[in-house]
């Protein structure tokens, strides 16, 4: 342990939360996220060094080898771990994230460096380890749903929301307890950690796989809520800031999903809507037959477009097929076609899904147009390719009242001169209903794993070109 003054101390931890500021403000553009996550990173890393030459003077070694661990753990997941699983992994670590608050809170009842007798203290542990709990247990069901390990569709009970409901009441009123002095015991503490671990697993396992980059948003807010109540257990301000500026920025990507999805948070949480993986679906086109077409069909349509948005979905990343895309785009470009992508909020399985899948492949980010940017366009377009996406494509949206999904803000790729979709089968998408874009006139439909099928349609373009 060194002796280092409050005065420094304040100096070196407000210039990290500078980081975090600075790093998430440029989070907001393609173009400059890269250097925002250096920076933050940065930030963090000058905290975690203070904190331990400044409060650490025994043990030093585990905390060295837990860096380690950790650093060790994070360079291979960032190399190996493929991009239809960072959904996953987010929602894992908003897990890790929110069961270390609930750890550093717990630990300060269990060995406190002095007695507690602040209200205020005993109330940031209650709530820390609550919330952190909570986070943990169902950011493992959002982890479990998303990896194919816990069913994809709703999983429903009866009475679900009423015993939620109770859960909660009992939650406060544990964390009301806990606040008085000389009063409450680790008995009550373990039942509040007992109460949150339940009430994370029973409030995200009834929500469907349409709803989870909703859930993602929220859960990764509720773990920098706990973090920011961590910080006022340890009276930490770098973890109060940093923690506060995830569970605010949380809060308002949620808030940005909800919106596009033009549902509110209660209707998500409680309304159950979803199938597993898709394949169930109410069908009204029984009688009506899609039109397919093969690869070099596809080549002559997009041969002669003069303009194209694609229209990527998690189909797109299941593939893999973010190269072949940019590859394809590439060639139509250089036959003067303007090329757009059309990104949904929503599309894949968490914010952003598509924007960094499609920036893997080193498409230009100016030709990323988000849903109320390129919504317009498509009147006016030759031909929309859609890869992948299901949902947030379907024209039912804006003409069924009865569908689960009306209402909510769709692309108008409907609304192109001809559309080309690339599917696997006619399984429906994870709101289980069917997509009347299928049935049109203008939809020709290319069945197949798109990364094949966009390798084919290039294929024949170059073919065509060699005639």
């Amino acid at each position: 342990m060194i002796e280092i003054s409050s005065n420094i101390e304040n100096i070196v931890y407000l210039f990290s939360a500078s980081l975090f500021i600075i790093g998430l403000k440029r989070l907001a553009s393609p173009n400059t996220a890269r250097n925002g996550n250096r920076l933050a990173s940065l930030g963090m890393l000058i905290a975690i060094v203070l904190t331990i030459l400044k409060y650490t003077d025994n043990n030093i070694e585990w905390i060295i080898i837990g860096i380690f661990i950790g650093g060790l753990l994070g360079i291979v997941l960032s190399k190996y771990v493929q991009m239809t699983a960072i959904p996953q992994l987010v929602a894992i670590f908003n897990g890790f994230g929110g069961g270390a608050s609930a750890l550093v809170a717990i630990y300060e009842i269990l060995y406190p460096r002095e007695t507690i007798t602040s209200i205020f203290v005993l109330g940031a542990i209650a709530f820390s380890t609550a919330l952190g709990s909570m986070t943990l247990t169902g950011s493992s069901i959002a982890f479990g749903k998303l990896q194919g390990i816990v069913p994809t569709r709703p999983i429903l009970f009866p009475l679900r929301n009423y015993l939620n409901f109770l859960l909660l009441i009992l939650i406060v009123f544990f964390v009301i307890v806990m606040t008085i002095p000389n009063f409450s015991s680790l008995n009550i503490l373990y039942i509040l950690i007992v109460l949150s671990l339940l009430a994370g697993i029973l409030i995200v396992i009834p929500i469907g796989g349409a709803d989870m980059p909703v859930i993602i948003a929220l859960l990764n807010s509720y773990s920098g809520i706990a973090g920011a109540g961590a910080g006022f257990v340890l009276n930490n301000p770098v973890l109060i800031i940093s923690g506060s500026l995830v569970g605010a920025s949380g809060l308002i990507l949620t808030r940005i999903m909800t919106k596009a999805m033009n549902r509110s948070l209660a209707n998500v949480i409680f309304g159950g809507l979803g199938s597993e993986d898709g394949s169930k679906q109410t069908t009204t086109n029984e009688n009506k037959l899609v039109k397919s077409l093969n690869t070099e069909d596809a080549a002559m349509i997009l041969m002669y477009a003069e303009s194209v948005i694609f229209v990527p979905g998690y189909g797109l990343a299941v593939a893999q097929a973010q190269h072949q895309i940019n590859e394809l785009a590439n060639i139509l470009k250089n036959k003067g076609a303007d090329i757009k992508y059309a990104i949904h909020p929503v599309a894949g399985r968490m914010p952003g899904h598509m924007n960094v899948l499609l920036a893997e492949a080193n498409i230009p980010y100016d030709e990323l147009k988000d849903l109320d940017e390129i919504n317009s366009e498509f009147d006016s377009t030759d031909v929309a390719v859609v890869v992948g996406a299901n949902d947030v494509t379907n024209p039912s949206a804006r003409t069924d009242p009865n569908s689960p999904i009306y209402g909510m803000p769709i692309l108008n790729v409907d609304k192109a001169k001809s559309v080309i979709v690339l599917k696997r089968s006619m399984a429906s998408g994870f709101a289980g209903i069917e997509n009347e874009l299928f049935f049109l006139d203008k939809t020709s439909i290319l069945f197949g794993d798109a990364k094949d099928s966009i390798e084919g349609i290039t294929r024949e373009i170059k073919n065509l070109d060699n005639i």
